[in-house]
């Protein structure tokens, strides 16, 4: 979301062909400006907030409904594997993560046994190579670091949008594909355009 040329279009064609997604920050920020925009509406009022957002006008309710609906977590038992937008607290209950953390972590700084998540890369160290549950953790979120392949955790965030590559892993195999950007959809530290 919010990096690529058709973010409404992407949306509509995960909710109509019934995949499962998590919840990242882009989606939230996507179904944020949808809702400021469709409130200034009601009121009469022209959406104020950046145009980068206009697309977001694109949303039907049924695809607004998707995003608001969508897990932070997703459990493969079958597959020994667990997926979720960004990170987790290791030594942590899955039902008592903090669920800004799961979309928007980065980091874990350390205070005597445990740990608390950031969301600075400048602070603390990379949390998927302190994680050690039973299941195997596949993420994004992290473009700049790219590709994590941890011990019990896997970054796939490659920097599509910036014109690298985009990731997968095909399980239960755990073979790695990677497709290069076809270009520059997104400069790296620009925020968003649809």
């Amino acid at each position: 979301m919010n990096k690529g040329p058709k973010s409404a279009g992407v949306v509509a064609a995960a909710r109509a062909n019934g995949y499962l997604a998590v919840r990242g920050n882009h989606d939230d920020a996507l179904l944020f400006a949808h809702e400021r925009r469709e409130a200034a509406r009601a009121r009469g009022d022209v959406p104020q907030d950046d145009e980068k957002y206009a697309y977001a006008d694109e949303l039907s309710t049924e695809d607004a409904q998707y995003l608001r609906n969508l897990p932070y977590t997703i459990s493969l038992p079958t597959l020994g594997a667990l997926v979720v937008h960004a990170g987790l607290v290791p030594g942590v209950a899955l039902e008592a993560q903090d669920p800004a953390g799961m979309y928007t972590m980065r980091n874990l700084v350390k205070g005597g046994l445990s740990y608390s998540w950031t969301d600075k890369p400048s602070h603390g160290t990379p949390w998927a190579a302190e994680w050690r549950g039973a299941a195997h953790v596949y993420f994004g979120h992290d473009a700049k670091r790219g590709l994590q392949q941890c011990a019990r955790a896997t970054g796939l965030d490659t920097g599509c949008c910036y014109g690298r590559s985009l990731s997968a892993m095909v399980l239960p195999e755990r073979r790695l594909v990677q497709v290069p950007a076809l270009r520059v959809y997104s400069e790296p530290g620009e925020k968003g355009k649809g």
